[in-house]
């Protein structure tokens, strides 16, 4: 199961996010400033570039609020000295309570405020930006909204899964694309896409149909990827998934969780779009084998970690990043120490991948709160202050990954 849709407390909501062309240079920015891939690797300023990083859904939540604005700056500055170089957010609200896009096309200034200060708080601290555009779970709105505001306006709409195929709730889609896109920034003065600050956009955070052939999905992404990339020539751009195989290769759907068939998502011809320049997987075995004993979990681990890795070098010929993963500390067997090694096992394929060349470039962790954040707390959250021996764990594997470069 997805692991947003799962959580549940006063505020938690969940997360939140081609062959690259020459970049398209804007306001003064030059092209060597923006992430680029060639094959299996990103390249920044003609070396490649490796990541460690962490998610905050909260971002924008807390930015639009000056009274806690404070916290995005702090995690950011405490990120900056673990070494941190990458954050995946929000780029969307819903027509929620706090909504960025209050209704289609309507946006409350004041939240989109949030999101410039976001953008401009990562870009002081030295950390780049998944931005992700919609949820696949209904928290913050997500694509039940949009199916939802379609209906409202008369248009026959039945299920979630209209979000990837009706031709107005699409259209609606691509108007918040184009808006975030082109949105000039209050405080920086760039417009998001000429903006190097953001290492990529994502099409949906944790995309699932109820459809199991798989082409709803694969048709989509194909749309929305070559409409991304006619707005913005200068950001990577990936879709979002979390890893699961499909009909491409039905011989690999053994390594999905328990006989999972995929949500109508496929890991290989998905992530085969060209405008997709890298592949993401999220990891939950806590949750997604929740039955099985501490062994089998970690032997999942290890199939689902190493198996993908080897697809992105050989059949994707793309990089790919650990995009989601974490241990709950409100879940049975968990312990601090638990947690710790399976991050030590996550950051080990991830250096022992790059230093050797391969695809996987880094992971980004679920996910990183300041003190004072408890509403927010889900059971994945890393704090420092209080939890030194992971934080030790993770500023580690930022000096080991940029060795790398």
């Amino acid at each position: 199961m997805g692991f947003y849709n799962l959580v549940s407390t006063a505020f938690i909501v969940s997360l939140v996010f081609a062959q690259p062309g020459n970049c398209r240079v804007g306001d003064g920015v030059t092209s060597n400033n923006f992430i680029q891939r060639k094959g299996t690797q990103f390249i920044l300023n003609g070396k490649p570039h490796y990541v460690n990083g962490f998610n905050a859904f909260w971002f924008l939540y807390m930015a639009s609020d000056p009274s806690t604005k404070s916290k995005v700056t702090s995690t950011f500055q405490q990120a900056s000295q673990h070494g941190l170089n990458l954050a995946r957010t929000n780029a969307f609200s819903d027509g929620v309570y706090r909504a960025l896009q209050k209704s289609p096309g309507s946006y409350e200034e004041s939240v989109f405020r949030g999101l410039d200060f976001v953008v401009s708080e990562a870009r002081k601290y030295g950390v780049k930006l998944i931005l992700c555009l919609v949820n696949s779970w209904n928290d913050f709105g997500g694509k039940n909204k949009y199916v939802q505001w379609a209906k409202e306006r008369g248009q026959n709409v039945k299920t979630d899964d209209d979000f990837y195929t009706h031709p107005v709730v699409k259209q609606y889609y691509k108007n918040h694309i184009k808006a975030v896109l082109t949105r000039k920034n209050t405080i920086t003065g760039l417009v998001y896409k000429d903006d190097p600050t953001i290492f990529a956009w994502e099409l949906m955070n944790e995309p699932r149909s109820n459809s199991s052939s798989g082409k709803m999905i694969q048709d989509w992404v194909s749309e929305m990827a070559a409409y991304v990339k006619s707005v913005d020539s200068n950001h990577l751009l990936e879709i979002g998934l979390e890893g699961f195989y499909g009909e491409s290769m039905p011989q690999k759907k053994q390594f999905n969780p328990g006989g999972f068939q995929g949500g109508g998502t496929d890991f290989i011809s998905n992530n085969q779009v060209p405008q997709i320049d890298f592949a993401t997987i999220h990891l939950y075995p806590d949750q997604w084998l929740a039955g099985s004993d501490e062994a089998a979990q970690q032997a999942f681990v290890d199939r689902w970690v190493q198996a993908r890795i080897q697809d992105s070098n050989d059949v994707l010929k793309k990089p790919i990043l650990l995009a989601e993963f974490g241990r709950s500390s409100k879940l049975p067997g968990y312990a601090v120490e638990k947690r710790n090694g399976y991050f030590v096992k996550l950051y080990n394929f991830i250096y022992g991948s790059a230093r050797s060349g391969g695809s996987c470039a880094g992971g980004l962790f679920w996910q990183l709160e300041s003190t004072g954040m408890e509403n927010f707390s889900d059971g994945y959250e890393v704090i420092f202050e209080e939890s030194p021996s992971t934080a030790d764990i993770i500023k580690q594997q930022s000096r080991k990954i940029s060795s790398l470069e």
